[in-house]
C-alpha cells in the first residue's frame, strides 16, 4: 500500500494538540542547555551530570555520550559541523570555551578570555565566528579558528548575545535594552539601541527569528517581549512566573516566527501567538525550574530540557483534519 503522506501546517490547532512523543530520562542532572543543528537531523544537549550527548531527532536515538568530569559543562552550541560543539564549563575555575569533536572526543581548541561564568554562547550560521557574554561583563567576539579572541566589548550588566541567521548583525541584550551592532564595524558601538518597554531585569536570552523580522528577549521578571527587529517596536509582552537568579529562562520561535514557546518559573511551557499577542496552549509541569526550549529548524517539533529530555510532536487523533484517518 502506498503511504499516505500527511503534511501539516503550524496552526494555533496544530501546536495545542502537541505532546510528548518520546522522552530520555537517563540523566542524573538538569538538562542546561542544547541545540539543534540547522542542517542534519542531530540535537546536542549538555546537563548538570557532567555529560555532553548527542541525538539524531529522526530516530529518537542517543548516538553519544561524552563526560566533561573535569571541567563540567554548561552551555553547549553546534558548530556548521555536525559533531563538532564548543562549550562552556561549569567548574568555576576554568570559564574557557572549548571546541570538541564529538567524533573521537577530542579538543581541537581552547578559547581562554573570560573570568567568569559565561552566560551566553552564540554561533554565527554563515562563517566561522562566533560570541560569547560572561558575568565577567565582557562580550567577546571569535574566529573559531583562532584561540585568542578577535574583539571585546565591556557591558555595565549580565549579557545576552545573538547573531541574526545572515551573520551581519548581532544583537547583546542587558539592563532593559537591546543593541545592535554590525558584525563588520562593531567597535564604532551599537547602530541601534532598542527599549523593552521599561523592564529593567537582567536579560537571560536574545534571538532573532529565521528571517531576522523579529526579536525576542526574556528576562528574569518572567517576560518574553518579542520586537520588530527592524524598527525596535514592542510588538507583545507575554509573562511567566519569574526565574531564580540561577535558572535561565528560555524561549524560541516556531520556524516561520508565528509562535513563540517559553518555559516558566514554575517548571510550565506556554505558547503565545505572535500576531495577535495572546496564549494560544499552555503544558502545566511537576518540574520546579524552568526547561531549556529549542525548535527543530523545519520541523514541527521542540525539544524541552529539565531532569529529563522530551521531544513534543503533533498528535493526529486530536486534529479534527486527520481524526479517523488511517496513516500507514
Amino acid at each position: 500500500m502506498a503511504e499516505d503522506k500527511v503534511s501539516l501546517d503550524l496552526t494555533e490547532e496544530t501546536l495545542q494538540s502537541m505532546e510528548v512523543g518520546m522522552a530520555f530520562r537517563d540523566y542524573s542532572g538538569r538538562i542546561s542547555s542544547m541545540d539543534f543543528h540547522k542542517n542534519s537531523s542531530y540535537l546536542v544537549t549538555a546537563s548538570d551530570d557532567e555529560s555532553i550527548r548527542l541525538y539524531d531527532v529522526t530516530t529518537a536515538t542517543c548516538l553519544k555520550t561524552i563526560n566533561s568530569k573535569k571541567y563540567g559543562v554548561d552551555l553547549v552550541c553546534f558548530t556548521s559541523h555536525p559533531t563538532t560543539v564548543i562549550y562552556s564549563s561549569k567548574n568555576g575555575w576554568d570559564e574557557s570555551l572549548r571546541l570538541l569533536s564529538l567524533n573521537d572526543n577530542k579538543y581541537l581548541r581552547y578559547f581562554k578570555g573570560h573570568h567568569d561564568r559565561v552566560v551566553s554562547l552564540s554561533l554565527c550560521a554563515r562563517n566561522e565566528l562566533f560570541i560569547s557574554g560572561s558575568l565577567d561583563r565582557t562580550v567577546l567576539l571569535w574566529d573559531q579558528r583562532a584561540e585568542k579572541c578577535q574583539g571585546l566589548l565591556r557591558v555595565p550588566g549580565r549579557p545576552a548575545t545573538a547573531y541574526d541567521d545572515q551573520g551581519l548583525v548581532f544583537s547583546i541584550a542587558f539592563g532593559g535594552f537591546i543593541r545592535l551592532f554590525d558584525v563588520r564595524m562593531y567597535e564604532k558601538g551599537p547602530f541601534e539601541i532598542f527599549s523593552v518597554g521599561g523592564d529593567f531585569s537582567d536579560a537571560n536570552v536574545v534571538k532573532f527569528s529565521n528571517d531576522g523580522r523579529l526579536l525576542l528577549v526574556t528576562t528574569t521578571n518572567g517576560f518574553i517581549h518579542v520586537l520588530d527587529s527592524f524598527r525596535g517596536t514592542l510588538l507583545c509582552s507575554y509573562n511567566v512566573k519569574p526565574v531564580s537568579t540561577s535558572s535561565t529562562l528560555e524561549a524560541s520561535f516556531s520556524p516561520e516566527g508565528m509562535f513563540v514557546i517559553s518555559g516558566s518559573g514554575d517548571g510550565s511551557v506556554y505558547a503565545w501567538s505572535v500576531r495577535s499577542g495572546k496564549e494560544v496552549a499552555s503544558w502545566i509541569s511537576t518540574e520546579k525550574e524552568p526547561p531549556v526550549i529549542k525548535w527543530a529548524p523545519g520541523n514541527l517539533m521542540f525539544a524541552t530540557g529539565s531532569s529529563e529530555l522530551s521531544f513534543w510532536v503533533p498528535d493526529l487523533s486530536k486534529l479534527g483534519t486527520y481524526a479517523g484517518r488511517k496513516l500507514s
